[in-house]
């Protein structure tokens, strides 16, 4: 291992870190909010201290390794999700330390669930400051240094590798660099066209701004309590677009923008999410219309939107879907698992794992009856190779067990088994709301401490899907 290469490079992101917790000052000043301003000029510091020292300890030479690329991803998130966190806490919106790194780390890996009961009373430079986490951590802060960060050399690559979600990291370029710049580019375009729309719209700037960085990263923090509903149909309408928009993986838009390629809408992985958004709306408004006399458009657009906010893993709300009968709730849940397409900023464990798992499950059942067949797991045509199947099923298993172990731990204290299981796996999945407790109006102030630690855990694993912050935890990953 390198590690003095890796302090190195984790210094440059706390740098880099401590330039984007001063972005919020000019809205201290305008509000007159000196313990906000406080908190951002600690955070700053902070990470610039911590930066330079990094800096200091470390060196720029020498090969990066596998176990380093690994180090450097974990460390980016828990660095990030620390000293975003003082913000919070030094203006006294978040007098716990818990609770400042449980908001600070739903920003960062766009889970948007909250801690915060007042929201309103934050203040706009927190507000701010929690929906520009998202919008940071959608595209994720690694693939932001691999873009920019020309010293990382074919260590970048691997970087790339572990933080683009999905079975694999589309590379558009030969130099993974150019990929993640122009991956930036969809990101940014995306987010200045759902500005100028909501603008348009009527949306202040302030609300512009906050739900785009909370929309184009599918992170969910709104700064109005009743969150999305607050705004007119037209704009809901507009949210939802751009919401399913940033569910497709971002490569797609280069390919089919610049490239004019029309094998996208080949795409197999494109297709289902389609199917799924088109049949579990329309099952859901079924459900709405029927059980709860909706009218249908008005069923119909209420599952529309939480359909796609749900899948994507965004968490907005326009209604309190946990009033809703047991079976939309059920459908709804259902899909939390499942996230968006891979290579976009949806967490879940990915449309295409889920193909990849279901073909490869029913090939074990062909193989029953026909031991001798020789039959290749296939996803858009192209035959996914047996390590990635493995990788899949593992992946598949851990996301269970972590789910199943969140959830027991969740229950200690009284807390009913609903509540417990849909914040696990709305924390796990990166999705914000649940059910019961942790409904679309509800908060999650009222764990523990501890058990809000455990989500955060949840996160962080389901932002790093698994493998690499496991990684660090087992014991000969540390031995030469």
């Amino acid at each position: 291992m390198n590690l003095r290469r890796v302090l190195h490079i984790l210094g440059l992101l706390l740098l880099v870190l401590a330039a984007a917790e001063l972005a919020p000052l000019a809205l201290c000043l305008e509000g007159d909010s000196p313990r906000a301003a406080a908190g951002f000029l600690g955070a700053s510091g902070t990470s610039a201290g911590l930066g330079l020292l990094f800096r200091f300890l470390g060196h720029n030479e020498g090969d990066l390794y596998r176990r380093d690329g690994v180090i450097i991803v974990v460390g980016a998130w828990i660095l990030a999700s620390a000293t975003g966190a003082i913000p919070y806490w030094v203006a006294d919106v978040l007098p716990s330390p818990a609770d400042a790194l449980f908001e600070a780390a739903s920003g960062f890996t766009t889970t948007g669930a909250t801690v915060l009961r007042d929201i309103e009373a934050a203040g706009h430079p927190i507000l701010f400051w929690r929906s520009l986490t998202q919008w940071l951590g959608g595209i994720g802060i690694v693939v932001l240094f691999v873009a920019l960060l020309s010293e990382l050399g074919p260590g970048a690559r691997f970087l790339f590798q572990l933080e683009v979600p999905g079975p694999k990291a589309e590379v558009l370029h030969d130099r993974v660099q150019d990929t993640a710049l122009t991956l930036g580019r969809v990101y940014l375009v995306l987010s200045i066209a759902e500005i100028i729309v909501l603008m348009l719209l009527g949306l202040g700037p302030f609300d512009a701004l906050t739900h785009t960085f909370s929309t184009v990263s599918t992170g969910g923090f709104s700064p109005h309590p009743e969150s999305v509903a607050r705004f007119s149909h037209p704009v809901r309408l507009a949210i939802t677009f751009f919401m399913a928009a940033s569910g497709i993986n971002f490569a797609h838009y280069y390919l089919f923008a610049l490239k004019r390629d029309l094998s996208v809408f080949r795409d197999a992985e494109l297709r289902v999410y389609c199917w799924i958004i088109a049949g579990t709306t329309l099952l859901t408004a079924l459900v709405l219309s029927g059980e709860s006399a909706l009218p249908s458009l008005v069923a119909l657009e209420d599952a529309l939107f939480q359909v796609v906010s749900i899948l994507t893993t965004t968490g907005f709300a326009t209604v309190d879907f946990n009033e809703w009968p047991d079976t939309a709730r059920t459908l709804l849940v259902s899909i939390m698992f499942l996230g968006g397409c891979a290579g976009s900023t949806a967490g879940g464990v990915k449309i295409s794992r889920a193909v990849i798992a279901w073909r490869a499950a029913m090939r074990e059942v062909r193989l029953t009856y026909g031991p001798n067949s020789v039959i290749s797991v296939a996803l858009g045509g192209t035959s996914v190779p047996e390590q990635s199947v493995r990788s899949v099923v593992a992946l598949f298993f851990l996301w269970i067990g972590a789910w199943g172990a969140g959830s027991l731990l969740l229950t200690v204290g009284g807390i009913d088994i609903v509540t417990a299981s849909t914040a696990s796996i709305a924390t796990l999945s990166n999705v914000g709301p649940g059910l019961g407790q942790v409904g679309p109006t509800g908060d999650f102030a009222f764990f523990s401490a501890w058990q809000k630690l455990v989500m955060v855990f949840l996160m962080w694993l389901g932002r790093l899907e698994f493998f690499a912050l496991l990684a660090v935890f087992h014991p000969r990953f540390w031995l030469r």
